[in-house]
């Protein structure tokens, strides 16, 4: 089988899978049971200043009929004392010496203030430090989480505090609350960080109640903007991972993607796209810490398959076929067709290209049922029945070629070529 062991900065796990700084790593009780699950790693619960968090916490966003596709936290930083979050570190390291232990950071901004809990957690044995540069409500307000992250030369300056302590590796958490993560990740990149992760939560509204008028989550009758997670947020953080993956200052240390990671396959898309190990929160929140199960057989079976031995094998194969839109062949062309053994009749492919797009299906009324079909000549190729189409693989999309050569619009603009749809 292949070998799904991970070594992220020195930092050693059987696997690429750790929980990610957030409520299921607030605690000895649940990290031990994370790991007697088969986690490979875990990046604990951000340590800070004392806070007292409010209650409630969470909302969700629900999508026909499937529960939480986006997730919501108003939540800070672990408000439990230092000192016990400290003690139990340290038992739980001798509990799991093999697995990866990362402890996430988020100190006043002054000097001395990082250097004294550096010192504090280092004291415990843990692994690597993560420094939160991303959270988007609460600790804002008070300079820190995506205040720093969001400002590059903040961000620059307390990860050189930072590394003038830190003897072990040292991850910045990026703020996907930026128009761009690159400034910022530059900017620790260059002041000396050994690694980066993203991305953070990204701040939101998840709904109102439309009977107390109140948005969610609802706290004495008022509410926040707060930290959206979970699936929803994936496509999000891939596209943030790739400008890093494609970035010549940033692509120098290596990434922990997180972001709406709920399967292997999921996973696999990040590492595919520069991250070299995952970190999962909403979907262990959801389903229960034996979620791991699956992704470490299914990314060993995906492996076995495509004939990868080591995770370095596929790390990053997808970064380069990501390029700007000037780059792409217009003389490439889709076609899309039905397959008539499969359709289900249902008019879903006519009714959304009919309506929305560019009328490329025919309509054959019959008894019992209607035929539709693919007019060749005016379809665009444009994906939108294959997406609509209930029945997986009923319509596809056929490769076709205007022309053999490769243009793309640059090119097709100094010849001067006609433009149309085609």
């Amino acid at each position: 089988m292949a070998d799904i062991t991970s070594n992220f900065l020195g930092i050693k796990s059987p696997n690429p899978f750790w929980l990610a700084s957030a409520p299921p790593t607030d605690k000895k009780i649940n990290v031990l049971r994370a790991f007697e699950a088969g986690w490979g790693g875990v990046v604990w619960k951000t340590l800070g200043s004392q806070v007292k968090n409010v209650s409630s916490r969470y909302s969700a966003v629900d999508y026909h009929g499937s529960r939480v596709m986006g997730f919501n936290n108003i939540e800070l930083i672990s408000d439990r004392p230092l000192d016990i979050n400290l003690k139990e570190i340290v038992e739980v390291l001798k509990l799991f010496p093999d697995r990866a232990m990362v402890v996430s950071l988020m100190a006043d901004n002054d000097r001395k203030s990082w250097h004294d809990i550096i010192a504090k957690v280092e004291d415990t044995g843990a692994h690597g430090l993560e420094l939160n540069f991303g959270c988007p409500h609460g600790m804002t307000e008070r300079g820190m989480g995506a205040a720093v992250g969001q400002d590059p030369e903040i961000a620059r300056m307390v990860v050189e505090w930072v590394m003038e302590k830190a003897t072990i590796p040292v991850i910045t958490k990026l703020t996907p609350n930026v128009h761009s993560v690159v400034p910022t990740g530059k900017a620790a990149v260059e002041a000396g960080t050994s690694a980066l992760s993203l991305i953070n939560t990204i701040q939101s509204v998840t709904g109102i109640n439309l009977d107390t008028l109140v948005p969610n989550p609802y706290v004495a009758g008022k509410s926040v903007f707060g930290g959206y997670c979970g699936p929803a947020v994936k496509p999000i953080a891939l596209k943030f991972l790739t400008t890093i993956a494609q970035d010549a200052t940033t692509s120098k240390v290596p990434v922990s993607g997180i972001g709406g990671i709920s399967t292997w396959k999921d996973a696999v898309e990040f590492m595919l796209l520069g991250a070299s190990n995952v970190q999962v929160c909403t979907a262990a929140m959801k389903h229960g810490f034996r979620i791991v199960e699956d992704m470490c057989e299914g990314l060993n079976n995906w492996m076995d398959e495509k004939g990868f031995k080591t995770l370095d094998d596929f790390i990053g194969k997808s970064v380069n076929k990501i390029v700007h839109w000037e780059d792409l062949d217009i003389n490439y062309h889709h076609i899309a067709q039905i397959d008539q053994t499969k359709c289900i009749h249902c008019g879903l492919c006519y009714i959304a290209c009919e309506d929305t797009s560019h009328q490329s299906i025919n309509l054959d009324f019959g008894k019992p049922y209607n035929t539709y079909t693919i007019k060749d000549e005016e379809c665009v190729g444009c994906n939108l029945c294959e997406l609509v189409c209930p029945v997986e693989n009923c319509i596809t999309m056929v490769e076709h070629r205007v022309a053999p050569e490769y243009v793309n619009w640059i090119d097709y603009q100094k010849l001067g070529l006609p433009l149309n749809d085609h």
